[in-house]
């Protein structure tokens, strides 16, 4: 394939005229564009934001192109994908479904059923998204079953029933902890015997060990590095965490009061600082400064009270959003929040509590009603690009951009793949 680099070079001089749609092709041609996948809870640096570029976010009225959609069951698991590959999970008829689909038609490669059932306190349905690591899946359901699949053909390498086999107990809801790979180890947080955290061999489902004696949240646990040493943050029930990684050693923690041990969202670590936030925890939200002593707070407000999705960490400021669910009877509103000072840059309402992700400087919003919109991420204020409307019922799923799509889904089970790739987008002079 010809390169952008030798198309321009074959251009004698600036002063030689060319027709104008020459000129804009060579344009497009030389706009970088970078796809990328979403192997992880969180994405690929398990912090809400993709690496893709040059995806296209100028829609039309009616919206990007839907290539597909399909129900994989009810529950509150988002999507990974690597390549043409998706997996997600969903439960139906007392079982929950593990599945790998195509990425351009949605058609299920595999799926791996088991038996699930369970309201999970009044929220039934799955918790996390499959987690993807080389050529193997791990999943964690509502009750407490752990799976490591072959990604490639959904056989299973090795499972373990933690309540079962561990004394395992979850949180208020279920079991909800999203997986974090490293080396050779897998970690969840469990409530088990011996340890709230279990690291497992991710080869074998060997226990490496257990730790911790802390009341188990709805939150997931998260790696951090200071120096050459490489630790664990859990945000649990109870407080934050950090441990160490290979024995799993409790080196400091910051207790929290928190209605019910019910905080869900990911902590998120830049450096030495580590911002913590939930609508249960009296404090709202804290942002400190960790090391191998006690933390220290730096600030906190209540004007970033995360319920089910996370904020975002972009370019010195935090997106998130601030308030109950729309069960609760609040009014979400999505915020910029100064990540050194706490001080709110800008409001926006309309999407009550939902969840987001950042690709390319851009703001990807799902409304908890199905909503779906694009933004600049600014502090300078809410900065609309394009919106539309795939979806309806319960949308507390984090939207997810991989490989020029959009994957959305709703707690009923609907997924939808919308296709934002720029050389198949349409003439926004149609709009």
């Amino acid at each position: 394939m010809t390169s952008p680099a030798s198309i321009l070079s074959a251009i004698p001089s600036s002063r030689t005229k060319w027709p104008a749609n020459l000129l804009l092709c060579v344009a497009l041609l030389a706009t970088p564009c970078l796809a990328d996948d979403w192997p992880q809870w969180l994405g690929p640096n398990r912090n809400g934001v993709s690496l893709e570029t040059g995806w296209r976010a100028d829609w039309p009225k009616a919206g990007p192109p839907e290539l597909w959609r399909r129900n994989v069951g009810k529950g509150y698991s988002t999507v990974t994908v690597r390549g043409d590959r998706v997996y997600t999970m969903g439960n139906a008829a007392g079982h929950d479904v593990v599945w790998r689909l195509d990425a351009d038609t949605g058609r299920a490669v595999w799926k791996f059923r088991y038996p699930c059932r369970g309201g999970g306190n009044g929220w039934p349905g799955t918790r996390i998204v499959p987690m993807l690591d080389g050529d193997r899946v791990y999943t964690l359901s509502l009750k407490g079953q752990i799976h490591c699949l072959n990604a490639e053909t959904g056989e299973k390498i090795w499972s373990v029933d933690s309540v079962r086999e561990l004394g395992a107990k979850g949180g208020r809801h279920g079991f909800s902890c999203q997986p974090v790979i490293d080396e050779n180890r897998v970690f969840f947080e469990l409530g088990a015997r011996g340890g709230s955290v279990v690291a497992f061999d991710k080869k074998t489902g060997k226990i490496l060990w257990r730790a911790g004696r802390h009341k188990v949240g709805h939150s997931s646990p998260i790696v951090y590095a200071s120096g050459k040493d490489r630790y664990l943050v859990v945000f649990t029930g109870s407080g934050l965490v950090g441990m160490r990684l290979s024995d799993g050693k409790e080196l400091w923690q910051f207790p929290c009061r928190i209605t019910y041990h019910c905080n869900i969202a990911t902590p998120v670590v830049s450096g030495d600082r580590v911002f913590i936030s939930s609508v249960y925890y009296d404090k709202g939200a804290v942002l400190l400064r960790i090391g191998k002593g006690k933390p220290e707070v730096l600030w906190q407000t209540k004007k970033l009270q995360n319920h089910c999705s996370n904020s975002v960490l972009w370019k010195g400021y935090l997106y998130g959003f601030d308030g109950w669910v729309q069960t609760r009877g609040g009014k979400g509103v999505l915020r910029c929040v100064d990540f050194d000072t706490g001080k709110v840059m800008w409001s926006q309402s309309g999407f009550g509590t939902g969840a987001l992700t950042i690709a390319d400087g851009k703001l990807i919003v799902q409304g908890d009603r199905g909503e779906l919109a694009i933004g600049e991420a600014t502090p300078k204020g809410y900065r609309p690009l394009g919106t539309a409307k795939p979806l309806d019922g319960r949308c507390w799923n984090m939207p997810v951009l991989a490989n020029g799509r959009i994957y959305c889904r709703s707690f009923e089970g609907e997924l939808v793949c919308l296709d934002v790739r720029q050389e198949n987008s349409e003439d926004p002079s149609r709009r």
